[in-house]
Order: structure tokens, then sequence, then C-alpha cells
């Protein structure tokens, strides 16, 4: 029984569908019975199974056995995104050499490419839990130009679900069954490394892959230089297999323009890259060049996955003995400030060593691209590249390489305190993710707690992803509150205390405030005609001469103020006894003490 792929035996023209998926976990299962399990973890939009093997020689099948005995779990993820298929193929013919089974077929159809000497199993000292097809539905909905930006395999999947959601979206929001479901397998067996397999868009250039490593940006500082360490040698263990292997996504500061130079790419927890980070878990972004024929990608995929498990036979006790420590310091987080976003740092020079952020200054490299010429196009009327692939070029072009620190909280003492309107809601997504919370069974009355009132409040002028999106700013400040019985206290002290902030506290971009959860909050609801405000106003002026005196100097030093009559009326709306003060009120409260 080979169990090759069809992209193997069709000399990687073509990748299977899900029930080539389902034959060869079957297949895989019953080849090697004492070291491969093959189980469902979920369902789909439309009723696609899910499924996902364990693949280990430890003797370890369940998430308590592998805590229980200390081995560590790399979780290889594939298919979030079906047209990036490399990740499926690469995977099955990756574990196959792995469990001693055949190596990766050869395009030409020649013998097997020999690529894999281990000094010793990586199987014996760690357990690989591979899911193939992540987004099922998307990768049945099959056509031959959903990747127009790509080279091979001749038909592939769709990017968005079955509810047309990209799941590399959704990792916080995780308004997906598909997603759902993901998450608790991650919450249920606990990767201490995940690797997330793409493939790139964007312009063309000689190197075929990059690798991306987090918490290297994000998350605890301290585990930034193994992250840093991991990514390396994971670079030169592809090099040393032909490679040309880049430590950063090739993204180009001006779309279209390789003039522009490169800048590092800043993920949020939305994304796989910027999720992990909050769990004090590694990830590695694999993205195989979508310009390089099928084969190369699934080649270098697979010498990705491969080189992933031998790194972590040797350095996952080290690694595990870190995440461990940074559950540890996160249960001790409240009082701290937490950086819960970052950008590119286009200017600022700082050493590459610095916490809790590092910032490099902004570099010139010599980037191994081809020659390209850029004039007018007809068609849109603006500059577009042509890539001549014949004739390599050095781009000597800038890349942006640091970050800085753009949403940073101070982590309340306590926690967090969910009214009881909102109980259902955030306790489900807090059980998602793995986070600790308390139910309230009574009243808490005169509780001292901050509420978070904003000062603005934007809403996207489109959805994304299915929401529309809402950007706060504001400031928490002391207000104590009484609360029926029924809501939550959610805890600061938990080693997923950073999750939890990026989660809920409102001005985290990838929070469920920022998600929509809460916009109504944000809506006004009870209205004033402007002949009541005239005539209350007006009272107001009489009855208060300071209010007076700041009603004018706002009109002589606001010349938008005084020529907006909406504004002027609010002003005085906003002091009367019959505005709502529960408007632009956050309804999720902070609190310094535990209840």
């Amino acid at each position: 029984m080979l169990l090759e792929t069809l992209a193997e035996q069709s000399r990687f023209r073509l990748t299977g569908r899900l029930d080539e998926v389902e034959t060869l976990c079957t297949g895989f299962a019953e080849r090697w019975p004492g070291a491969v399990h093959s189980f469902v973890y979920g369902q789909s939009a439309e009723g696609r199974p899910m499924r996902a093997l364990l693949v280990s020689r430890t003797g370890a099948f369940t998430p308590q056995a592998l805590r229980e005995q200390g081995i560590p779990l790399l979780l290889v993820q594939a298919g979030i995104h079906p047209g990036e298929s490399d990740g499926k193929d690469a995977g099955f013919s990756a574990l196959r050499e792995l469990l001693g089974g055949e190596p990766l077929a050869d395009a030409t159809g020649g013998s097997p490419i020999e690529t894999h000497a281990p000094q010793q199993d990586p199987l014996a000292h760690l357990a690989i839990l591979f899911v193939p097809a992540f987004n099922t539905d998307g990768h049945e909905r099959t056509g031959h130009w959903n990747r127009p930006n790509q080279t091979g395999p001749e038909e592939t999947g769709w990017r968005a679900t079955a509810h047309n959601l990209n799941l590399n979206r959704d990792y916080t929001k995780a308004d997906s069954p598909e997603m759902q479901a993901m998450l608790a397998l991650i919450r249920d067996w606990d990767p201490l490394v995940t690797a997330d397999l793409h493939v790139t868009d964007g312009a063309d250039f000689e190197p075929d892959v990059s690798i991306q490593v987090e918490p290297v940006h994000l998350g605890d500082p301290e585990l930034r230089p193994a992250g840093i360490a991991l990514r390396d040698a994971l670079v030169d263990r592809l090099a040393a297999q032909g490679s040309l292997a880049l430590p950063f996504y090739p993204d180009l500061a001006i779309e279209d323009d390789p003039t522009s130079g490169f800048m590092v790419t800043a993920y949020s927890p939305r994304f796989s890259t910027g999720y992990f980070p909050t769990r004090n878990r590694y990830t590695v972004l694999v993205e195989t060049h979508s310009w390089k024929d099928y084969a190369t990608r699934v080649r270098v995929t697979r010498n990705a996955i491969v080189g992933l498990s031998d790194l972590m036979a040797v350095h996952a006790p080290q690694w595990m003995a870190a995440v461990r420590a940074a559950d540890e310091r996160a249960v001790l987080l409240g009082g701290e400030d937490v950086i819960l976003d970052i950008t590119v740092d286009r200017n600022e020079p700082a050493d590459e060593t610095a916490s809790p952020v590092p910032s490099t200054a902004t570099t010139v490299i010599d980037f191994r691209g081809y020659a390209y010429t850029r004039h007018v196009s007809p068609i849109s009327g603006e500059p577009v590249p042509v890539y001549d692939p014949t004739t390599p070029q050095i781009w000597r072009v800038p890349y942006y390489n640091g970050v800085l620190p753009s949403v940073t909280v101070r982590a309340p003492r306590g926690g967090y305190l969910v009214p009881r309107a909102y109980a259902q809601l955030i306790a489900e997504k807090l059980t998602l993710h793995g986070l600790s919370y308390e139910t309230l069974e009574r009243p808490v009355d005169h509780l001292r707690t901050e509420m978070f009132r904003a000062t603005g409040a934007d809403f996207s002028t489109a959805p994304f992803e299915g929401r529309m999106q809402l950007t706060v700013q504001g400031a928490w400040r002391a207000e104590p509150q009484s609360l029926p019985g029924g809501g939550l206290f959610v805890p600061i002290a938990q080693p997923g205390a950073r999750l939890l902030m990026t989660l809920l506290e409102p001005q985290s971009p990838d929070s469920l405030a920022a998600w929509g959860f809460f916009n109504s909050h944000f809506e006004q609801k009870e209205y004033v005609e402007p002949y009541v405000t005239e005539i209350f106003a007006s009272q107001m002026l009489e009855q208060d001469p300071a209010l007076a005196d700041e009603f004018r100097a706002k009109l002589a030093k606001d010349a938008a103020f005084a020529a907006d009559p909406v504004a002027r009326r609010e002003f005085f709306e906003r002091r009367h006894a019959s505005w709502d003060t529960r408007f632009a009120m956050y309804p999720v409260l902070r609190t310094e003490l535990i209840p």
C-alpha cells in the first residue's frame, strides 16, 4: 500500500478531493495501527466531517496521555485556504515518510526523492496532529481559476467557507462552525507548536518560501529568543535542501511597486500567526511562493514539516519549559501594561533585542528578484509591473523590519465583570478559547468597578467578514456599579490572560467589541426634538452662568462647533438630566478586586 496522493500520482498536476482525505486517513491508520489514530473533530456548515490524524510512536493518543507523559504536540494545519493545497499533499507525504513509508514521489515520474535522513526518529519523541483540510466546504468548491495568481494544481478549492468567511480572520471572533471546532481541538490538545501552511500572493521573485514564527513581535517577550532561534534554524534547514527561504513574508510596502521594498507583517490575533502568542504558544507560518510550480511547492512544504519535526524532537523540552513559565507569568499580569497591538516601525531605529516589543532600524537589503518593467496599463490606467522570470535581478530595497506598540492597556488586578445580559454569549466564547470564569449567583451591590465610556466611536463603512467593525476611543475610569445575579466574573489571574484581554479590552483590534458584538451600545436610542432642546437649553443658560460662559467660549474658539446646529444642541443635551447615561458605555466592567 503506497498511500500516494493524487498529486504524486499525477506528477503534481492535480490535487485530491475530500474522498481522498478520508481514504488516506483510513489507509494510514490501517498500515500503522500502533502509530496513527484518525478521528473527526467537527462538522462544517454544510455537514462535512472535519478529520484529523494523530501520529506518534510514544503510545500517547489522547490529550490526557500527552499531558501525563509530557509529550510535546505539533499541530500541522493545512487547508485553511483550500486553494493553497500544498499543505495537505505535503502533510500526507511527510507523515508517510516519518512513519517509515515511501518518500515524496519525483515530479518526473522517476525514483522517489530521498530527502530525510534524521539522526533520530522524531515520532518517538513527539506527537503530530495533522488537519489536512480545515476548510472542508471550501475544499469541495473546486474550479480551474480559484487561484489565478498561482501556478498549479489545475483545479483547487475556494478560499472561503460556505458562509463566505475567511477562516484566517476568525480566530478570535469564532463566528464559523469550522473555527469553533478548531478552537475546541486547540483547547483540548494544547499544541506546543502550530504550523499553518499557506501559499503567498504578490510579486514574482526567486525565493520559494517564507518562514515566520511567533512569539517574536507579539506575546510574552521572554519567549522571543526561542522564537527567533526556531525561525532561523528552520530557514537554515530549508536552505540546506536547496530553498531560498525568507525569514519574513515578502509583503511589498506599496502593492505592485518593488521599489517600495518590504515590511514585516504585524499580525493581529484574528490570524493564526497572531492568535497563538496570546496563548503563550509557538506558531510557524509557512508560505511557499505562488509562482513556483506545484511539485516544488509541495516538496518545500514537506521539507518544512519534516524539518520542524526534527527541531521539535531536539528542542521541545526547553520550549515546553519556556511556555509553562510564560503561563505562570501570565497569571501575574494584573496591574501590568500589556501590548495588545503593534504597527510597523517605518522610522524609529532601536536595538533588535529590546523588550517588551523589539524594533529595529529600517535596513536596506539585497533581494533576489527578477527583472521587471513598470508601465501605465491600458486596463487600469495605473503603473503595473511585468516580471521576467528568466532574468534574475538584485533589488536593493528598504526592509522595514521593526514594530512598535500601537495599543497598550494596563491589565485589571481583579478581572472583568460581565452583566447577565451578555453572560451566555461571552461564556460561550470564553469556553471555546479555554478561558475560565465564574458565575455570580447573587447580586453584587456598589462594587468598585471601572467603566469604559467611549469619547468616540467609528463604525466601518462596509462589512468585513460579515461584521460591521467598531473602533472606539476612550478610557477606563472608576465608577461603582451594582450587578444583578447571573453575571460572570472573569479573573485576570489565568494562563490565558493575554488572550482574555484581547477579547474583552474594547480597544484591542480583535476584541469582541471591535468585531461588532456590542454595536447597539454605541447607537443613540432616545432622542429629543430640536425645539424641545431649545427650551431647556435656554433655561440652562439662564440658571447656570458657568455653563453659559463655557458655551460662549466654545463658540469663540471652535469654528466648526459654532457652524454646526446639531453639535450646539448636543452640548446642552449631554448636560441635561434627560441624557442617556448608558450611551456609548461598553457593557463589560473591570474590577481591581475579586468579588
